[in-house]
């Protein structure tokens, strides 16, 4: 990849959720800088340039932490990709989550832990329809904990593929995030790499393969979202 290729990747322009952060730290550095230049006190005048420094650095943070590139999904339709980026913390078989009602016979469940530094933007993993989405009040421990599975906030949704079989997504809160965002609605017809949802600062998603699906990523592994490939369906 060409260096100005890697610049325009980490620079790719960010989710809409991003806009009332990026709104609020725009105004807050202008308005702090226009301060700074106009008081008099010297005090007054460095805390306005310190608010305005720091609020300028969230700025670009923000425009990082919920930047939104473009992804190339294999076009195959018997394959699951990877529902968003970061490391493969662990791979277990599991009963699905309870509250979306796919029984309890254990199935493989690929668990995802995001950085504050990965994408954050979740996408569908395969082509089918949303039959259910489940959100699940909880704590906010750190995602990359194989307990947080459970006790953490999440948003579980299920996905009916075309041949009949299951499979489920859940996006879970972690230490710093505090809102999960999910764009789908019950019902929906969705593809394979499509954007589906994004959570905030720092998490962690599980991908619960269908029954007799065996996963083709490790522990360890680094994933892109939307284009890694985890399971040949």
């Amino acid at each position: 990849m060409s260096l100005i290729a890697s610049i325009l990747k980490v620079m790719a322009p960010p989710h809409p959720e991003a806009r009332p952060f990026l709104l609020a730290s725009g105004a807050t550095t202008l308005v702090s800088r226009f301060l700074s230049r106009k008081i008099s006190n010297r005090h007054l005048k460095t805390t306005a340039k310190l608010l305005g420094t720091t609020s300028a650095l969230f700025f670009g943070f923000c425009l990082y932490f919920f930047r939104d590139p473009k992804r190339h999904t294999p076009a195959r339709n018997d394959v699951a990709v990877a529902p968003a980026d970061g490391r493969i913390v662990s791979i277990e078989k599991i009963a699905p989550p309870a509250e979306l009602n796919m029984g309890t016979a254990p199935v493989w469940r690929i668990a995802t832990f995001l950085s504050v530094l990965d994408v954050h933007v979740n996408r569908v993993p395969a082509a089918g329809t949303v039959t259910c989405i489940a959100y699940h009040p909880g704590q906010f421990l750190n995602a990359s904990l194989d307990k947080a599975s459970d006790l953490n906030e999440r948003n579980a949704m299920s996905l009916r593929l075309p041949d009949g079989r299951m499979m489920a997504v859940v996006q879970i809160a972690g230490l710093i995030a505090r809102r999960i965002v999910c764009s789908v609605s019950e019902g929906m017809q969705v593809e394979a790499g499509e954007r589906f949802g994004l959570i905030r600062f720092g998490s962690r998603t599980d991908l619960y393969l269908p029954p007799g699906v065996e996963p083709l990523v490790s522990v360890g592994q680094t994933m892109i979202g939307g284009e890694t490939v985890m399971a040949r369906l």
